[in-house]
Order: structure tokens, then sequence, then C-alpha cells
């Protein structure tokens, strides 16, 4: 059986469109079977959405995309290039139909970084799929490390008792900082500058 973070889903893709407001503003998306949350925006998405720090002249990561939910809101902010990345195809191509019309945004199939080589963020935004495993999530909060330019932000929501806490303890230990930005139903977005 393929999850939401495996490269090729094997369900037959029934399509259906959701509305969010997010930041003020009405979304609405595109979504379907074998996608991550297809039915609503999850909440952790929505808080990372709210409140995720981003200014106009930022190039920005949407690492882990799903149907783009993040790098389509982080495209409202920046009026510099977002690209959104995810190993699961059928993610990308409705983060793509999301999308449509934003010059700005480019959308590959990456495994984490894979596709991405030497090429650098202001800003990283990751809601990361704890059911892929703990040791991925971490492996993926390192090598930003590498794709950060300087004073560069890693930008991370997870449930701060559900593993949460390790992720930011481990952001302490590899960037030397993390804050918190925000506490909001249990969730918390964490954000560690590359200094």
């Amino acid at each position: 059986m393929s999850h939401y973070y495996s490269p090729q889903q094997d369900s037959i893709l029934q399509l259906k469109k959701i509305e969010a407001v997010l930041r003020g503003k009405k979304f609405s998306f595109f979504t379907g079977s074998g996608v991550f949350s297809k039915d609503k925006v999850d909440f952790g998405t929505a808080v990372l959405a709210e409140y995720m720090q981003v200014s106009e002249n930022d190039r920005v990561l949407d690492l882990g995309c799903g149907i783009g939910v993040i790098g389509k809101v982080a495209s409202t902010l920046t009026k510099k290039e977002v690209i959104l990345v995810d190993v699961n195809a059928r993610a990308v191509e409705l983060a793509k139909m999301n999308t449509k019309g934003i010059d700005r945004v480019k959308i590959f199939v990456s495994d984490a970084y894979g596709k991405l080589e030497k090429q650098k963020f202001d800003v990283i935004l990751f809601n990361p799929p704890q059911s892929a495993g703990k040791k991925l999530c971490m492996q993926m909060i390192y090598d930003a490390k590498e794709h950060l330019s300087f004073h560069g932000s890693l930008q991370v929501v997870a449930r701060h008792n559900k593993g949460g806490e390790t992720f930011s303890k481990y952001m302490q230990e590899v960037y030397g900082n993390v804050e918190t930005l925000c506490r909001k139903g249990g969730y918390r977005v964490y954000k560690s500058v590359l200094q």
C-alpha cells in the first residue's frame, strides 16, 4: 500500500476542491486521494501558513509541499521565486494545478533536497512527514543547512508533544539557535537561523 510520502500512488485520483482562509485571504485548492490531508488543510499546515515569516525579498523552499498550500501562501508574501518539492508525484501534479498562473512558482518531484543540488534559499518551510519516521525528519532538518543562505531560516511546524520538542532541541543543536514563532492547538512553529 502506498503512503502520502510514497513516490507513486496506486489509488485512482478522485479530484475535489477545498477552501481555506489563511492570513485573512480565501484560498482554494485541488486535492484528492493519495496525498497528505486530502479532505482539508490540516491544522499544522494552517498554523505554519499563518505564522511563517517570509518577507518580500525571500527566495523560499516549500519542502515536502503536498498539494502546495504553504508554497501558494508564501508566493503572496514574497516577490522572489518560490520552489515546491515533494517525493509524491501526484502531490506535485496537484500543487502545479493549485499554483497555475503564478510565474514565480516552480514545482518538481524531489526526494527531499535530491534535485536541488547547490540551490540556496532565504526561507525553508517544512511540515515534517512524521509518519515516514523521525530519522528522515531529522535528516531533512540537518540537510537544510546546505541549502540556506547566510542568515536564512528553517521554519518547522510540529505538535510539540508528538515529536516537536525533539525537533526543536535538534534544531538548537544543529543551528545553535531556535525560537518558537507561535503556540496554537498543541502545535508550534520553530525557527532556526543559519549564522
